[in-house]
This record gives C-alpha cells, structure tokens and sequence, in this order.
C-alpha cells in the first residue's frame, strides 16, 4: 500500500502518521547525538597519540559546541524557509562524511578541523533544533508526549553508542571507530529521514495530532497569546526569550563540560574508561525514561516547573561529584545525573513553541540553541584548563552546581499561564 494512501485514510484509524515522523527523528538523533557525544571516549587516547595536553584536546571539542551552535541557527532558519525533511537529511550526510575523514586526521589541527568544523556544524541539522519543528508542527494536544520521544533518540544513542564506541577503541583502535561511526550515519540515516519524514501533516492531507479537521485540537497558532512573533527579532524585547536562553546557557555548560570529560575524569579517579563509559550509558538509559515522564507529565501541567525541578536536581548530580568518592560519585551521578539530562530540550522547544508560536519557531529555537552550545564550548576547554592547572575538575564542578542553581530559580520564574497558548483563553464568540 503506497504511502499517499496510508495518508489519506481516515483520522482515528490505525496509527497517526505523525508517530512515524517521530520514530524516524528518534533514529536521527540516535545516531547524531550518539556519535557525537562519543568524543571523550577518545581524549585519553589523543593525548598520548598527538602528544599534547587534556586542555589542547578540548579546544577540538569547544570549537565545535562553538560550531554547533551557529549552525543551529543557520539550520533553524533553513527549517522555516524550506522544512526540515531535506534539512536533516542532508546534514546526516555531511555528519556521516566528516566523521568517517576524523579516522585520517594525524594531529590536533586536523581534529579541530574535521570534529571542530566540519562535523558539529553538519550536527546542527540533527540538534533538538530543527527535528523538535518538525515534531511540534504535526503535534499539539500530545506535544509533549512527542517531544519527549523525540529527546529520548539523544539519551538511547548515548546508552548504545558510548560503550559501543568504547569497546570498538578496545577491539580495534580509534581510527576504525570512526570509519564505522560515519558509515552507520551515512548508510541507515539520511535514507530513513527521507523516506519518512515529512515537513507538515499537511503534506499528507493530516492535521496535527491526527484530529479531524476543523476540530478544537487543529493546530492553528496561539490564540490570544501577547507575545505571538510576527517578526523573528519580536521576542528579544520579551522576558521568556532572555529566562529560556540563560537556562540553556547552563545547560549547556553542564552538558558540554560532562560529556567531553566525564570519562577523563573517571580516569583520574583511577576507574576503567570502560567502566566510565558503562556509567555513562546508564546516565542515557535512566535519562530516556526520564525525558519520557517528564514530556507526559508536561502535557498535564506547567512545563517552567519541570524545567526549574530539571535544572536543581542536575545541580545536586554536581554536587555528588564533588561529595562522594571516586566509584560512589561515578554511579551517582549516573542516577542523578540521567535524571535530568536532556529533559531541558523538549521542555524549552515546547515552551517556546507554547510562547511564541511556530511561524518563526526553527530561528528562535536555534538562537536559543546557539546560547546552550556557547555555553558548552566555553566550559569545555575551561574544565579541561581547570584540571591542568589543579590535577582535579572539582572546582569546575562546584562552578556547574552554583549555576545550575540560578538556571533553576530563573527557569521557576516564567510568567507560562500568562504567556502560553496552553492556558490562553479561547475568544468569546458573538451572541446569535
């Protein structure tokens, strides 16, 4: 049976095509996130092999949360203008290309350039950014339930890729983890984002949600929402836009600085970099569960509450690494660090979504991406110079603690039920 006539069964009958969308950009991010968090895997054994320290290593890796974060910008607004089907698929190839050219580098000039550059720019594309307008544009009623799905690609790619990657640098050596890396992203992703996403339900005769049309649940854009964006630049001089961004900001800081030195840090702490990396899925797995909860419960209550609650408990994870010891601290923060790890990306994309509508909603997300990952690419290298520097990361961990903190208060702070179209009343109707 052809795809156009799956389409054009009735709504309500068999399963709603917007759930194949998002299975397809579960697998997207899988592969996106799950390679490219696979980076520290490697830092122990590029500073022997370049012969330089962990700080000149993560300067590859600050480029490219750098990199990233431009490009999600640049991706967001290709979104808009032309959808994010051919958008993803092409930056799955470039991704899948760049990582395979990693396994030819022979110094850390040729890292920062193929890892740096060339790869977290093609990221971009596989970001939460440009899949979460996709997702948002086919779902409104079960929007969170969606996005939530949709993250957990990330936390499963990072539960398989990262002790997979692992025992491929055991088995074989860096070199060959990345041509293998790069051809699973050039082989089985973009074909399955072409050959199943589509940019609108529109595109198939649908409405969000499967509804009917002309039902109460058909997405049309917020309604009597003040801060709807006519123009991209609108919501700047709004308070929402700066309080998503600075919880972002952290985010990112958080984020970026563990993925890249989680395992040399567990190295200091004279435990196996594949035991680290075992803990490390373990912080993926419980967080897929964790993100899955959160977007159910999102749909049900404030979302600004979630994301405050995200951002504290992430805090203590900090704190537990600082507290604890070496095996205690490892497994930890594996618990309450995958309690919260990348729940912030469906509840700041819902949120902006819920704030300012859709029409610009690919540039706003990726202007707010672009926040997360400066913030990444900054506490990327100053975690690696902290630990030159002291031979611990325990300063820099108290530093993520004190600002996951604020990210939680400010993220506690926004005005949802005044701004969002979740709780914004529906116009009165005239009087027959």
């Amino acid at each position: 049976m052809s795809l156009k006539h799956n389409s054009e069964k009735k709504n309500g009958a068999g399963v709603f095509y917007g759930w194949y969308v998002i299975g397809a950009l579960f697998f997207s991010m899988f592969l996106g996130v799950g390679v490219r968090q696979g980076f520290g895997i490697f830092v122990e054994t590029w500073e022997r092999e370049f012969g330089v320290s962990v700080a000149t290593i993560s300067i590859a890796a600050s480029v490219g949360w750098l990199v990233n974060g431009v490009s999600q910008v640049f991706f967001g607004r290709l979104v808009d203008l032309f959808g994010g089907r051919i958008v993803i698929a092409i930056g799955l190839i470039a991704m899948g290309i760049g990582a395979m050219g990693i396994a030819a580098v022979g110094n850390v000039f040729g890292l920062i350039a193929l890892y740096g550059l060339a790869v977290s720019f093609a990221s971009g594309a596989l970001s939460g950014g440009p899949p979460g307008v996709v997702a948002v544009r086919w779902f409104q009623r079960n929007r969170g339930k969606a996005m939530s799905l949709l993250a957990s690609g990330g936390s499963i790619g990072g539960l398989l890729f990262i002790p997979f990657l692992t025992y491929l640098l055991i088995w074989t050596d860096w070199r060959t983890s990345w041509l293998i890396a790069g051809a699973i992203i050039l082989v089985l992703g973009a074909p399955v984002v072409w050959l199943v996403v589509r940019n609108d339900p529109k595109d198939l005769g649908q409405t969000p949600d499967g509804s009917q049309r002309g039902s109460q649940s058909s997405y049309t854009g917020p309604q009597d929402t003040p801060l709807e964006a006519k123009t991209w630049t609108q919501p700047f001089r709004t308070g929402p836009m700066w309080q998503l961004s600075l919880g972002f900001l952290v985010c990112g800081i958080t984020t970026g600085s563990i993925s890249v030195h989680y395992v040399r840090w567990a190295i200091s702490e004279d435990i196996r970099p594949e035991t680290a990396a075992l803990a490390f899925g373990l912080l993926s797995g419980i967080n897929a569960l964790g993100v899955i909860t959160i977007g159910s419960w999102s749909d049900k209550i404030e979302r600004r509450l979630l994301l405050g609650a995200v951002y504290l408990i992430r805090g203590i994870a900090f704190l537990i690494l600082i507290l604890l010891p070496g095996s205690a601290a490892l497994w930890g923060f594996a618990i309450a660090g995958g309690a919260s790890w990348l729940a912030t990306v469906p509840l700041t994309t819902g949120l902006t979504a819920d704030v300012y509508g859709i029409r610009h909603l690919g540039t706003l997300v990726g202007l707010i991406s672009m926040a997360h990952q400066i913030g990444g690419a900054l506490a990327v290298y100053l975690f690696g110079l902290v630990f030159d520097l002291w031979g611990t990361y325990d300063p820099a961990f108290a530093a993520g603690a004190i600002s996951l903190a604020i990210a939680g208060i400010v993220s506690l702070t926004i005005r949802e039920k005044r701004y969002s179209t979740r709780y914004a009343q529906p116009a009165r109707q005239p009087a027959p």
